[in-house]
């Protein structure tokens, strides 16, 4: 029966392949090499994140009504018993607490929608701090925000869809963040809405944008991900043997084809214990939208947190000027515009550009596939955290009301100290990475020099005590000395050999200053010459310490001796 089953599927593949010439793309497919490391698999979580979001959104999408109609409750739940409600809250009650399996379904959609854009910024993270976009996956880079920026889109937009009073209030919202915009900012939100605010289309356009425009474009640029993940080499970690010419790991086939199935599942498994356990968005306690009620305590999804807590950290006045002006008759509100839309802009604008504006920055435009250690380049493993904690101070700003509530600290004394501490906190955090980077840096090259301490202390004739120190082995000195040492960028003097201005000097020195910044403050890595040198230096003294350990030995041995005939007698 096996013979006749594993003849039939060479056959079906022969016929295939004869067609298609599909197996030379299956070979070179199965024999691509994979680096084998932890971090790899942030990618993984999110790629699988995603293939739950689009299983469990069929199943909701069968039921649930993007319609802005009018209805009456009449569903078992009783609470909102003949309460007047849009067909698409009254179908997602419907959904609740009707359909079978129906709860848990919504449960696991909307923990894979956090799990997924969690992964991605997790995943980009890693891909900044080890330096994985430069040359010559910088495209791939912009893909991969692209991706972070649609999934944003697909989950406000989802968030949105039931209508209820907390996904109403974040529209409403949204919708005085469109108006701020100079000029186009009313007829873009008469377009969105279908008419002033809340109008009746909002939610079925919502609706087609989540199940239809933002899959489709994140299906596609998912691909060319992967696409140009195969097509170049995979990045790897420094290590023995690992250079910019070669990938260290194994193969896709069967290695990691066997591992990537199971973590799906582990994924989905993960997913689906959390959905059971931990209750997500009850839009039944909130009820349906109400223009009229805002309830305290009340935030949207992380990831949507940031826009909120800019605008509750922006002030009306600004040295005694109001942030909202007429002029000629429009209405141009800087407390909006700048915490929603500029501020933003320009956030998302650094981290979309940040590969073009290192390597225009450092001048280092080469190929690069073994990434660096966060520690070998400061200023950028400075610039990530600062970023980071720009946006976890927006984050925590998003949630000022629970905040006081749950430290009984006043409200407006958060904001206050958010209001400086966002122009103070991200450069000392940059400062104090710089610096701790800085500071590992040193110990390695200390390592590199002298070797692990090992806590055994020798003390010489003339009563000198030492530490013997155990030197590295290949890996280790490997990977403490084989990074990148930029310099910062040299130019030509400003008056050429005739004493006249060389055209273009200021540019050049605006660009010298930025690779000063990167690069006058480093340590650099241990040359051979320092090796050789540190190694004969060790071995002679080695040799010196061995010849002490062994008479010191044996003048213990002669004691021993003594002590023993001294006993005996």
């Amino acid at each position: 029966m096996g013979a006749k089953l594993n003849s039939a599927a060479a056959g079906t593949a022969n016929w295939a392949d004869e067609r298609t010439s599909i197996g030379g793309f299956v070979k070179f497919f199965a024999r691509k090499l994979f680096p084998d490391h932890w971090s790899f698999m942030l990618g993984e979580i999110a790629l699988y994140s995603f293939i739950v979001l689009l299983l469990s959104g069929v199943f909701l999408t069968a039921f649930f009504v993007p319609s802005m109609t009018e209805v009456h409750y009449e569903g078992p739940y009783e609470t909102m018993h003949d309460v007047a409600m849009t067909e698409a809250f009254a179908s997602t009650l419907k959904t609740s607490f009707e359909v079978p399996g129906g709860l848990l379904i919504r449960q696991i959609h909307h923990w894979a929608a956090l799990l997924f854009l969690a992964a991605i910024m997790t995943h980009m993270c890693r891909v900044f701090f080890t330096g994985a976009f430069r040359k010559p996956r910088e495209l791939n880079w912009l893909v991969g925000f692209t991706l972070m920026v649609l999934g944003l889109a697909a989950g406000f937009s989802g968030y949105s869809l039931p209508d209820d009073v907390l996904s109403g209030n974040g529209l409403r919202i949204i919708d005085g963040v469109v108006k701020s915009i100079p000029i186009l900012g009313s007829y873009i939100s008469f377009w969105m809405f279908g008419g002033e605010y809340p109008g009746v289309d909002i939610i079925p356009r919502l609706f087609t944008m989540h199940i239809l425009l933002v899959p489709g474009l994140i299906l596609a640029l998912i691909a060319l991900h992967l696409f140009l993940v195969f097509l170049h080499k995979h990045t790897q970690y420094p290590g023995g043997g690992k250079t910019h010419k070669n990938v260290v790991g194994l193969p896709l086939f069967p290695v990691y084809t066997a591992k990537a199935g199971g973590f799906f599942f582990v994924v989905f498994g993960i997913i689906a214990l959390v959905a059971s356990v931990f209750t997500i968005n009850p839009v039944w306690n909130y009820g349906p939208y109400d223009p009229s009620p805002v309830s305290a305590g009340t935030q949207p999804d992380w990831y949507i947190l940031f826009v909120d807590g800019a605008l509750r950290l922006m002030p009306g006045w600004l040295f005694g000027l109001p942030l909202e002006w007429e002029i000629w008759g429009y209405t141009l509100s800087w407390n909006i515009l700048i915490p929603a839309v500029i501020v933003p802009g320009i956030f998302f604008g650094i981290i979309a550009l940040y590969p073009w504006l290192e390597a225009w920055a450092t001048g280092d435009k080469g190929e690069k596939h073994v990434l660096d250690r966060p520690r070998n380049v400061p200023v950028r493993t400075g610039i990530g955290v600062a970023l980071i904690t720009f946006y976890v101070i927006l984050v925590i700003e998003g949630s000022n009301d629970i905040v006081a509530n749950l430290f009984h600290l006043s409200l407006n004394d958060i904001t206050i100290f958010f209001q400086w501490g966002i122009f103070i906190i991200p450069p000392l955090a940059f400062w104090i990475t710089k610096r701790i980077c800085l500071g590992l840096q040193r110990k390695d090259r200390e390592l590199v020099l002298h070797g692990h301490e090992t806590g055994t202390i020798v003390r010489y004739d003339h009563g000198e005590y030492i530490e013997v120190h155990r030197p590295l082995d290949e890996q280790e000195l490997w990977l403490r000395v084989s990074y990148d040492n930029h310099t910062p960028l040299e130019i030509a003097p400003e008056l050429n050999d005739h004493g006249v201005a060389r055209k273009g000097y200021r540019w050049d020195r605006f660009k010298q200053r930025l690779s000063r910044f990167y690069y006058e403050e480093r340590v650099e890595p241990v040359t051979r010459l320092e090796l050789e040198a540190a190694h004969h230096h060790h071995d002679a003294q080695g040799a010196h310490e061995a010849a002490e350990a062994e008479e010191s030995s044996e003048r213990l041995d002669d004691e021993w001796e003594q002590l023993e005939d001294g006993a005996k007698r």
